[in-house]
């Protein structure tokens, strides 16, 4: 995995390790299209090293995912609206016609 920036300014497209957060002009790739990233003609690419393995998770991710858990276990419960619709009532049938459709008839 690896994040694309693009410096529009500079013409530059920057590859670089996982970004932690999200900003404009960032885009996060698998490594398939990371290594077969191409950029428009007169851009630069410039690929920053990359780690050899991806980052274990440390404390700080742990205790977001515990508070993203217990934020979502208290917030209250929201009832299922369900939406009832009235039946089509539209203009009844007539010789040549079926709802929205017509009939044209041969004009010979």
């Amino acid at each position: 995995m690896a994040t694309l920036t693009y410096v529009y300014a500079e013409s530059t497209a920057v590859l670089g390790p996982l970004a932690t957060y999200a900003e404009p002009h960032s885009y996060d790739l698998c490594a398939q299209h990371a290594e077969s990233l191409t950029v428009p003609r007169g851009w630069e690419v410039m690929r920053l090293a990359m780690p050899s393995s991806p980052p274990q998770p440390g404390p700080d991710d742990l205790l977001a995912l515990a508070n993203a858990v217990r934020e979502a276990a208290s917030a209250p419960a929201v009832p299922e609206q369900r939406t009832v619709r009235a039946p089509f009532d539209g203009p009844a049938p007539v010789e040549g016609t079926r709802r929205h459709l017509r009939i044209l008839r041969d004009p010979s």
